[in-house]
Order: structure tokens, then C-alpha cells, then sequence
């Protein structure tokens, strides 16, 4: 077994400890804490945190591949090359603009919770699926893509069997920064009503709790790493067919 498979092992052991008894950690964070507060979370379940945590993350990095790597293949076709540096600009938006300001324009039109904060995370997930979809296309061998053309195929086919494929790993890998990206930032999300692990923190906060603080850091900071292993995972077997 390889260190990094090790760390990995332990990673998602330490988290999954953490969420499954929680209570156990509390000799380790009491001494965080003065006047008796308490050193583990107890306004709500964090395994249910921790699952609204994850899921808003991935539901935002799923609209964020669709739209960015739609809008990354047409860009590189003919008839769209020319809308390239509009849309460049657009999913440029998405990571210049703040998330927090994202969150304070939506709650006006959508209202509070987690609808804001996947306005947010899509919109900040645009740009490294968009940019890495279209580095992937471009890097296809242009000897590849004759031999597609000398077989007949239609410029569908071969965007379907040649291109796609073989950008594939580099789209991986784009979804996996945003994956990342947007762990950290769902949890701005608790500032809008949004359910996520961001609730244990700015309870430590308002509450002068650095257990509170440190629990729902390291969780969060814990999700990320196992998300992006788990990514590069997926895309090992998938797309290379190798093992992790």
C-alpha cells in the first residue's frame, strides 16, 4: 500500500469517526473552551450537515460540467469560435465576482437557503471545467483527427469517439478543482440559511466557540480532500482503465 493510499485511508477514517461519534473527540476539543461551552457541535446532527454539505457541492459542480463543457465544445467548433471571448468573459464572471456578493444579489430573488448558494456554486464552478474542456480539445492530435476525417466519420463522430475521449482526463480534472473550490465556498452558504458544515462554524464564531470553529474546518477541509481523491479515482478507472 502507497503513502498516499495511506493518508487517504486515514482521511476518510478520521471523518467518518467524527461524524459517526462525534462525542468521542470531546476530550481532544474541550480544551478549546472556557466556561464549560460545549466542545462538540449540539445544534444539529453533523453526519445530516455534512450530507446537505456534500450534496449542494456536487449538484453545483454537475450544473456547472454541463453548461461549461457544452458551452467548451461549442466554442471550439467553426460556427462558434467566434463567441469565444464572450463566453470566456462570462465564466470569467463567475470566479472575479465574490461569492458572498453572488449570495447577497440572489437571496432578494430566490429567497434564503440552499438555492443562493448553488446560484453561487455554479456560477464560481464555470471557469476551470470551461477552460480545461477547451484545453483538452485543442490538444487532440491533429493527425488523430485527420485519420477520423479520412474514415468517413461526421463531425459529431468524431467529436463523440476521438475528441471527447481523449480530453476527457483534462475535463477531469477541471471538475475536480471545482469540486474543491466549491467545498470551501458552500460553506459561506450558512450565511443565507443554506444547510451545510458552514453552520458549525459560524456557530463557533457568533459563539466565541473554537471547538465549534475547528470541528467544522477540519470536516470541511477533510471532504475536500477525499472528494478530490475520489475524482481522480473516477477518472482513473474510466478514462484510463488503470488502478488508483
Amino acid at each position: 500500500m502507497t503513502p498516499k493510499r495511506v493518508v487517504r485511508l486515514l482521511a476518510l477514517a478520521l471523518l467518518v469517526a467524527f461524524l459517526l461519534a462525534p462525542q468521542g473527540f470531546a476530550p481532544v476539543l474541550a480544551p478549546l473552551n472556557e466556561f464549560d461551552a460545549p466542545a462538540i457541535y449540539d445544534q444539529g446532527d453533523l453526519r445530516v450537515l455534512a450530507l446537505w454539505h456534500l450534496a449542494t457541492v456536487v449538484v453545483g459542480a454537475l450544473a456547472s460540467a454541463v453548461v461549461a463543457v457544452g458551452l467548451g465544445v461549442f466554442v471550439t467548433r467553426p460556427a462558434g469560435a467566434q463567441f469565444l471571448p464572450l463566453s470566456r468573459s462570462l465564466v470569467d464572471f463567475g470566479q472575479t465576482f465574490p461569492p458572498v456578493a453572488v449570495l447577497a444579489i440572489a437571496v432578494p430573488l430566490v429567497g434564503f437557503g440552499q438555492v443562493p448558494t448553488l446560484i453561487a456554486l455554479f456560477a464560481y464552478g464555470l471557469l476551470p471545467i470551461f477552460e480545461n474542456t477547451i484545453a483538452g480539445l485543442e490538444r487532440c492530435p491533429r493527425s488523430l483527427l485527420e485519420a477520423a476525417d479520412g474514415m468517413g466519420l461526421s463531425p459529431g463522430q468524431r467529436l463523440r469517439e476521438v475528441e471527447l475521449p481523449l480530453a476527457l482526463p483534462t475535463i477531469f480534472e477541471g471538475v475536480r478543482m471545482s469540486l474543491v473550490i466549491n467545498v470551501g465556498t458552500a460553506a459561506l452558504g450558512s450565511t443565507v440559511a443554506a444547510r451545510g458544515l458552514g453552520e458549525v462554524i459560524i456557530a463557533g464564531l457568533l459563539s466565541n466557540n473554537t471547538a465549534f470553529v475547528l470541528q467544522g474546518g477540519i470536516l470541511t477541509g477533510l471532504m475536500a480532500v477525499l472528494l478530490s481523491d475520489a475524482t481522480r479515482l473516477v477518472e482513473r478507472r474510466l478514462v484510463r482503465g488503470s488502478p488508483a
